[in-house]
């Protein structure tokens, strides 16, 4: 069963000025420690790609608060939520700590989107409700 569902966009070079204004602070208090070391990583390689990462990151996390139905509201806060890959590149949503233990706790499931472009990322969050027995 369908339990929410959650869309963003968001414009990089809104993210890319809040970076500028606010340096490394704004991406640590968004990332967790795994996204933290793969934004440093890309963005030493190719700045532009570092601000992409950012932004579908920035995305897809605000996409999963509204398909949970919380907002930035406990137990989701922004190192809470971490948009990984699997091996063959699939994003995943990987939860830490209460927000890990709250979506246990009613059997939740959820599944992830993410695209960019120059200008703008994408998101777009599936969370469905597990039946009892599942």
């Amino acid at each position: 069963m369908i339990y929410g569902i959650g869309t963003d966009i968001c414009d990089i070079r809104r993210i890319a000025a809040s970076v500028g204004r606010h340096g490394d602070r704004f991406a640590e208090k968004m990332l967790s420690e795994a996204e933290l070391a793969v934004w440093r990583a890309r963005r030493a390689r190719w700045p532009a790609r570092g601000m992409r990462y950012l932004a579908t990151r920035f995305s897809a996390k605000e996409a999963f608060s509204k398909a949970i139905g919380l907002g930035m509201i406990m137990p989701m806060t922004w190192r809470a939520c971490e948009i990984a890959n699997l091996p063959g590149g699939k994003p995943t949503i990987v939860l830490h700590g209460d927000l890990r233990d709250w979506f246990a706790e009613r059997r939740l499931r959820a599944h992830v989107t993410v695209t960019d472009e120059t200008d703008y990322a994408a998101s777009f969050v599936v969370v469905e409700q597990l039946p009892p027995d599942a």
